[in-house]
C-alpha cells in the first residue's frame, strides 16, 4: 500500500455513510441544505482556492457514493484523485522549471552504449537548465537520472510485481511518486513536460510513444518536441518509422504530415538541438473561441505572415487568415503571456501534423 494515501478497513468503507434519506444531487445550486453544508465545509477548511471547482469535486464524490452499488468504481475514483492531487503537490514548486520526459527500456544494462547515451543525455539536459522526468526504474530511466542527478530528477513510478522499483538515484527522493494506475502516471509524464525523448524499449516505451502521438495528432495535447533517439547505426526507430510510413501513411490510416510530429536522431547533442530548435521562436499556444493564438518569442511581420498563409492555407477554415497580433482580450484580462507577440490563426482544428510543420516553418524564419 502506498503510504502517501492511507488505507481504510472494509468496515470503515461501509459504515461512514449517514442514515438520512438520499437527496438527488446536481451541480447547480439546487441541493437544498446540502449546498449550505458544502459551503460551510469549504469556509471552515480555510485557504481553499477556486472554491466553485472544489464544490463540484465534493458534489461529484457525493454523487459517486450514491450511484456506486459495488466498491470498485468509487475506490478507483478515490485512489485516482489522491494520486493526481499528490502529483500536483510534488510538481507545483517546479512549474517554472522546464522539464524533459525520457522513456526507454527498464532492461538496458549499464554495459550497453544506449545506457551511456542516456546518462550523457541526462547530464546535458541538466547543464542546459532542464529537469528530467523518468519512470523512476532501472535501465534507461536510471541512466538518465544518474546523468541529471537527484536534485534535477523526478521519478514517475508504478507498482508492478516485477522489475519496477525506485532506482538508487531516486531512493528516498521527495520527487519520486509511486502510482497504482498507469493512466495517472501517463498524465504526469506528459502534463509536466516541455519535450519528450524516447530511447528504444519494449511494449511500455512503444505504448508511451503511440499515446503521445495520438494526443498530439488529435489536438488533445499541444504540439511538443518528440525526439526518438538511437545509437549511431541503430535501426530500432528506423524500422518503426518504416512501419508507420508503409502500413499507415501509405494506406491512409494517418496523414503523411503526421510523420512530422516526431524527429529521429542518433546523438544526444542532436536530441538537445531538436528541443531547442522547437522553441527557437515558438513559445506556446492557446485557443480563444474559434481562433488559435500562437505565442512567439520574436514577432513576425505582416509579409512573413502572408507567406505562411499562402503555404499553409490548407490548415485554415474557409476564408481564414494568419495575422500578427498582440494578446487577445481574454489573454490580456488574465495576464496570460501578455508580453509576447502572437500569430492569430483561424485553424481548422483538424490538421495537427500540418500544424507541427507550421511551427517548424515559423522557427526557421
Amino acid at each position: 500500500m502506498n503510504p502517501l494515501f492511507g488505507e481504510r478497513t472494509m468496515n470503515q468503507e461501509n459504515t461512514i455513510a449517514c442514515k438520512t434519506p438520499a437527496v438527488e444531487l446536481g451541480f447547480h445550486c439546487s441541493n437544498g441544505p446540502v449546498d449550505q453544508i458544502i459551503e460551510d465545509l469549504i469556509s471552515s477548511a480555510g485557504g481553499i482556492r477556486r472554491p466553485a471547482i472544489v464544490r463540484e469535486l465534493i458534489l461529484a464524490a457525493l454523487k459517486a457514493g450514491q450511484e456506486d452499488e459495488g466498491q470498485f468504481d468509487i475506490k478507483l475514483m478515490n485512489t485516482a484523485l489522491k494520486e493526481m492531487r499528490y502529483t500536483a503537490k510534488v510538481f507545483g514548486p517546479y512549474r517554472h522549471k522546464h522539464k524533459v520526459t525520457v522513456f526507454g527500456s527498464a532492461r538496458t544494462p549499464e554495459t550497453k552504449p544506449l545506457y551511456r547515451m542516456a546518462r550523457q543525455l541526462g547530464r546535458e539536459l541538466m547543464v542546459a537548465g532542464y529537469m528530467v522526468i523518468t519512470g523512476g526504474g532501472p535501465g534507461i530511466m536510471q541512466a538518465v537520472n544518474e546523468g541529471a542527478g537527484p536534485r534535477n530528477s523526478f521519478g514517475v513510478n508504478i507498482r508492478l510485481p516485477f522489475e519496477q522499483k525506485p532506482n538508487p538515484v531516486l531512493q528516498g527522493n521527495p520527487r519520486n511518486i509511486l502510482y497504482k494506475y498507469f493512466f495517472n502516471r501517463k498524465v504526469a509524464f506528459l502534463k509536466e513536460a516541455h519535450a519528450v525523448v524516447l530511447f528504444p524499449g519494449g511494449f511500455g516505451t512503444l505504448d508511451e510513444a503511440m499515446e503521445i502521438l495520438t494526443l498530439v495528432q488529435t489536438g488533445k495535447h499541444d504540439p511538443i518536441p518528440l525526439v526518438l533517439i538511437d545509437e549511431p547505426g541503430g535501426i530500432y526507430w528506423d524500422r518503426w518509422f518504416a512501419f508507420l510510413e508503409q502500413h499507415m501513411a501509405k494506406t491512409g490510416a494517418i496523414d503523411q504530415a503526421d510523420l512530422a510530429l516526431f524527429h529521429r536522431v542518433d546523438t544526444t547533442a542532436a536530441a538537445l538541438a531538436e528541443i531547442r530548435r522547437f522553441y527557437r521562436r515558438y513559445h506556446s499556444l492557446r485557443y480563444v473561441g474559434d481562433q488559435l493564438a500562437m505565442r512567439l518569442t520574436r514577432s513576425l511581420d505582416t509579409a512573413e505572415a502572408s507567406k505562411l498563409k499562402k503555404r499553409f492555407a490548407d490548415i485554415l477554415v474557409s476564408g481564414g487568415s494568419i495575422a500578427p497580433s498582440g494578446p487577445l482580450p481574454i489573454e490580456a484580462e488574465e495576464n496570460d503571456a501578455v508580453d509576447l507577440p502572437r500569430l492569430v490563426i483561424d485553424f481548422n482544428r483538424a490538421s495537427f501534423g500540418r500544424l507541427r510543420e507550421f511551427i517548424d516553418a515559423v522557427n526557421r524564419i
